[in-house]
């Protein structure tokens, strides 16, 4: 299942960028964080400043010099938190209704998730 929010037709947040601001807090680099997501970190960057500008808040601060890193501020772990919160309720009655309807074994997005990415997921 696929949930994102939108404004206007732009993505301003969902899993992936939640995904993203777990790994920045994880590895304390944006550099690092986009390539375990297999992303650029011009792409990161992006997608963070965008959703910066739609909430008029901050996700994440520099820590120390310029290239010190990267932590969250309250904010950044507030809307991540909050969207996986949302996230978990709406899949979990969508899925009720998924497998009443349809009758098949539908996986939620954490269950497809370890089932492809076994090891990463334990370590979580």
């Amino acid at each position: 299942m696929h949930l994102w929010l939108e404004l206007g037709e732009s993505v301003y947040f969902g899993m992936g960028r939640a995904m993203l601001l777990d790994r920045i807090e994880e590895y304390g680099s944006l550099r690092k964080a986009a390539e375990s997501l297999g992303m650029s970190y011009r792409a990161a960057w992006g997608k963070l400043r965008s959703t910066e500008e739609v909430l008029g808040e901050a996700l994440v601060e520099t820590v120390g010099t310029k290239r010190g890193g990267y932590r969250l501020t309250p904010a950044g772990r507030r809307i991540r938190d909050n969207f996986i919160a949302w996230f978990k309720a709406v899949e979990e009655a969508a899925l009720i209704q998924a497998r009443h309807i349809f009758g098949k074994d539908v996986q939620s997005y954490a269950e497809r998730e370890m089932s492809e990415h076994p090891d990463e997921m334990k370590s979580r």
